[in-house]
């Protein structure tokens, strides 16, 4: 059964509405994510396919479901705008996995709540098929994330630029606290219920530190190296996020959101995948700037709890923000110089290396993802696969490249193993998921189950399904993704 124990709904009611969700006419199950339900601790066999289906549209309610709509404010695009909150999901409730640890479980496209604002709530089926891919693809990939448990067919028509099936996703994630929760109460001067969900937070998902003195100091150093550690992890595997409001940042440092994201094709270090993102804001380099100032936010709301001066706090947390900034640099190089075969010893001259390479892919517009696996096979001389053009610009990388590598010391076969098991085969491409919904879109769900599948193994040979690990062809790039509100 589901081990429901539900905290948030027991803060403050300015916390969240409780909204039931909407009645759907049809629910058919399209995907049931068995490995995570196993690790939940859910006895998925106690149920029919039907059954799964009507839990997981919210037509029947678990006993201990609580399904409550939560609050937040956020900067989108950088325009504060101060409540949003979750205008087409709803918490469902919190259950403990066998070990004990706490997981939110949360329907997306569930109808109108409060903050639904001109919404109607509910999801097209793309979007839900995009999110269950790309999230499930992260984690394999071995980044935190949220994660996707089910995938229900409403049997109702949801209405965009046209007429669409709608669906519901069943999000599982550690919370779903937000930078943009903090930014609500701190903009309502509300520093009752901002400690309040401070305390929570920590206690939640840092309780080492609630005993420190300064704890929510500390809070803001555990929730900015989560922060750090996440954005590197997209970076090296070429993902953008592209709308990374702070009411899209979890405080735990999990992947969340997947609106008009996307990995990379051919390299450009301002690459935008956002249809709004008219400017660039969210592009692919500057994801770095924006965690930064993402985390700024959360240190202004974080201000306000102090016991000590203004000043002096003010100073510390901009300290402690320039040392994020550091670690940024450092964590990224780091995972960078790691897919290009640097394993240890870093050195200074390292990063010039590391920009020559990334100069090159972007000049010869090079796909991200193949052009590392393929560097992995010029470790051994013989085993040049043709993929790179031998060019000037080329020419020189490879020997200062190939001068480093073996100055390490180590073996060729662990250096190209080592290459191999950051740099994936196999990504969730842009235009692999438009086919894999326009098949769905005609009912048939074939390929959206093969590409999970595949994506469960993205670092291992798979030769059945090299056409997943392709680039597309010309007429296949997909240059602009959508949030499917």
């Amino acid at each position: 059964m589901f081990n429901f124990d539900n905290t948030y709904s027991r803060l403050p009611e300015q916390f969240y509405a409780r909204v039931a969700p909407a009645k759907v006419p049809e629910p058919a199950l399209i995907k049931w994510n068995e490995d995570l339900a196993r690790g939940l601790g859910i006895q998925s066999e106690q149920f029919t396919d039907r059954e799964l289906a009507e839990i997981f549209a919210g037509r029947k309610l678990l006993p201990g479901s609580e399904p409550i709509a939560l609050v937040y404010a956020g900067h989108q695009f950088g325009q504060f705008v101060p409540r949003l909150g979750d205008g087409r999901a709803l918490l469902l409730g919190e259950i403990l996995d066998p070990s004990g640890k706490r997981f939110d479980i949360q329907l997306k496209g569930s109808g109108r709540t409060p903050f639904s604002r001109q919404g109607d709530g509910k999801a097209p089926l793309g979007p839900i098929l995009r999110e269950y891919i790309v999230s499930e693809g992260l984690h394999h990939l071995g980044l935190p994330t949220t994660r996707s448990l089910a995938a229900v067919r409403t049997g109702e028509t949801v209405y965009r630029e046209k007429a669409l099936p709608g669906a519901i996703l069943t999000r599982v994630a550690a919370s779903h606290i937000r930078i943009g929760t903090f930014e609500y109460f701190a903009a309502r001067n509300d520093r009752e219920n901002l400690k309040t969900l401070a305390d929570y937070a920590i206690q939640r998902h840092y309780p080492e530190i609630q005993d420190e003195a300064d704890a929510y100091f500390h809070f803001f150093r555990k929730v900015g190296r989560a922060q750090v550690e996440l954005v590197t992890g997209w970076m090296a595997l070429g993902f953008i996020h592209g709308v990374m409001n702070t009411d899209n940042m979890s405080v735990t440092g999990e992947s969340i959101d997947f609106g008009p994201c996307g990995f990379m094709d051919q390299f450009r270090f301002d690459r935008v995948f956002s249809s709004i993102d008219r400017f660039g804001r969210y592009s692919y380099s500057n994801q770095v700037q924006i965690t930064l100032w993402n985390l700024s936010r959360l240190g202004s709301c974080l201000i306000h709890l102090a016991d000590r001066g203004t000043e002096d706090t003010i100073e510390s947390y901009n300290t402690e923000l320039e040392s994020l900034g550091t670690l940024f640099n450092q964590r990224l190089t780091s995972k960078m110089l790691k897919k290009i075969g640097i394993l240890n010893d870093e050195k200074p001259e390292d990063q010039g290396l590391l920009h020559q390479w990334l100069g090159y892919l972007e000049k010869h517009a090079l796909d991200y993802t193949l052009s590392f696996r393929n560097l992995a096979e010029l470790v051994k001389n013989d085993s040049d696969s043709g993929f790179f053009e031998k060019t000037d610009d080329f020419q020189a990388f490879y020997r200062n490249w190939e001068k480093r590598i073996r100055a390490q010391g180590r073996h060729a076969d662990a250096i190209r193993e080592g290459m191999n098991s950051v740099n994936p085969l196999y990504i969730p491409r842009n235009h692999m998921i438009e086919r894999v919904i326009a098949a769905a879109l005609e009912g048939d769900f074939d390929l959206f189950h093969e590409m999970n599948a595949v994506l469960e193994k993205p670092y291992e040979e798979q030769e059945r399904f090299n056409e997943y690990r392709s680039p597309p062809e010309p007429h296949e790039v997909v240059r602009t993704t959508f949030c499917g509100t």
